[in-house]
């Protein structure tokens, strides 16, 4: 039974690791415009526990690939499956160039180019530090002409 969640943010948050969590933090700060809002270290000062991440009012989560943590056997990372991946995440934005232009000087690795797309909004795909894809754009599902456009 899907029982409502009484939260402000968003109730599915997308979970990532890092072999260099720290620098991928400040990575996606700079490059994205991601807010720290918890970063939990161990006691090396090298290995992130836990973070999160927020941006509006959704969240990432993340820790090093070896933190210590059960999850991580479940997860591989994007250099050792040929830069594939099986999920992604999308970011909306009110500003595509801008984001396009704060990402690109970041050294992101673009993998589709900016662009209007047909169902509406301005859209890029890139590849973080490393090699996560992002999908950055203003289309707005959340949005009621947005969904009107779908049917």
């Amino acid at each position: 039974m899907n029982t409502p969640i009484n939260t402000a943010g968003s109730t599915i948050i997308p979970s990532l690791r890092y072999r260099d969590a720290l620098a991928a933090i400040d990575w996606l700060v700079a490059a994205f415009g991601f807010k720290k809002q918890a970063v939990f270290v161990a006691p090396d000062n090298k290995t992130v526990q836990h973070a999160q991440l927020t941006f509006g009012n959704g969240m990432i989560m993340l820790g090093s690939v070896d933190n210590g943590g059960e999850a991580g056997k479940f997860m591989v990372q994007p250099d050792e499956i040929g830069f594939r991946e099986t999920q992604g995440a999308y970011l909306v934005v009110p500003d595509a160039d801008a984001v396009y232009s704060t990402a690109k000087a970041a050294g992101a690795e673009m993998v589709l180019d900016i662009r209007d797309m047909d169902y509406g909004g301005r859209h890029f795909s890139c590849r973080d530090l490393e090699g996560h894809t992002w999908g950055i754009g203003t289309y707005d599902p959340w949005q009621p002409e947005s969904s009107a456009r779908s049917s």
